[in-house]
């Protein structure tokens, strides 16, 4: 990598992750990195539901402060306040889950009760059918700027978009830093901010699913943002076949029809949450994908490519 060009490693949303600056002194990417960072680790504590205090947390924990009902009626739930991001990021929710037909529910995060990808064990078909009735999106209560959960045991789960959107709040932050060439790369999910300093475009290598040293392919990528999801991340082998953690919300069970999903597109959210999409859409991914508008390369488990690629 050229001596003009700063690379900026951290762990965060318990992945490596990096930005990469060039055409900026040291002292300036140094500091414009350290802010990126920060931004990313703001959205972690914020949303992350593995941390008590993050407002994830306090929506999900809200049926535990509603009081007991006297009589065998409904507990209401407690409603929670949200500000401004958090509604919007429910906004983007919604528009993900009509888009996808309600494939992309962020109710679903429900199932990681029954799968345990370290465990390795396929769970009973009766503990997902218990989980089921909690996934529901349209169920979800949202007044004014308050969200409640109408059954107790839902959650919310921003995974399927929150490291994306982290991305693209990072790029913003640097671009707002006055940064033209670079990009931000959280686990693979990548947000280019312009081309390397000469013009030509960024080389970024899309891992093939099958063989973790090997690149499937290498995309030149000018600006936008790149996404991959792939049954190879978080996986484990039973019986001949593949279990991975892209869960489908209406059946309980893993996506199995595509090795992999890249997508392009202008920002990190639409391409994550496209790559997730049709992951799930399984055989009609295609038609979706076509339809988006979208450049993308896809695997099928029998190792077959289709790829488009739309005209900059």
């Amino acid at each position: 990598m050229s001596a003009l060009t700063y690379r900026h490693e951290f762990k965060a949303m318990a992945s490596h992750c990096e930005v990469v600056l060039a055409g900026v002194s040291a002292e300036e990417a140094r500091r414009l990195s350290a802010l990126a960072e920060a931004e990313v680790l703001r959205i972690e504590h914020k949303y992350s539901r593995y941390r008590p205090a993050s407002l994830l947390s306090v929506i999900n924990r809200s049926w535990e402060r509603a009081s007991p009902a006297m009589d065998s009626s409904p507990v209401a739930a407690i409603t929670v306040p949200c500000d401004a991001e958090t509604l919007d990021l429910l906004d983007k929710a919604e528009l993900l889950y009509q888009h996808s037909g309600g494939l992309f529910d962020i109710t679903s995060g429900v199932l990681r009760r029954a799968w345990n990808f370290q465990l390795k064990q396929v769970p009973e078909p009766q503990a997902l059918q218990a989980l089921l009735p909690l996934i529901n999106w349209p169920a979800v209560v949202r007044e004014g700027d308050t969200v409640a959960l109408p059954v107790a045991g839902m959650e919310l789960d921003f995974g399927g978009f929150g490291k994306e959107y982290a991305a693209d709040r990072a790029a913003a932050v640097l671009l707002k830093g006055g940064v033209h060439s670079g990009y931000v790369n959280l686990a693979g999910d990548m947000h280019i901010l312009g081309p390397k300093p000469n013009g030509e475009p960024w080389s970024i290598g899309i891992r093939h699913p099958r063989h973790a040293d090997r690149l499937l392919a290498s995309i030149p990528v000018s600006s936008g943002a790149l996404a991959t999801s792939g049954d190879y991340e978080r996986y484990f082998e039973k019986d001949g076949k593949r279990y991975c953690h892209i869960l489908n919300p209406r059946t309980g069970y893993p996506a199995s029809y595509w090795q992999s999903v890249s997508v392009l597109a202008p920002n990190t959210l639409i391409a994550g949450s496209f790559s997730t999409i049709a992951m799930l859409m399984e055989e009609k991914a295609l038609d979706f994908l076509h339809t988006s508008g979208l450049s993308f390369l896809a695997v099928d488990q029998e190792g077959r490519i289709h790829q488009e690629s739309q005209d900059a």
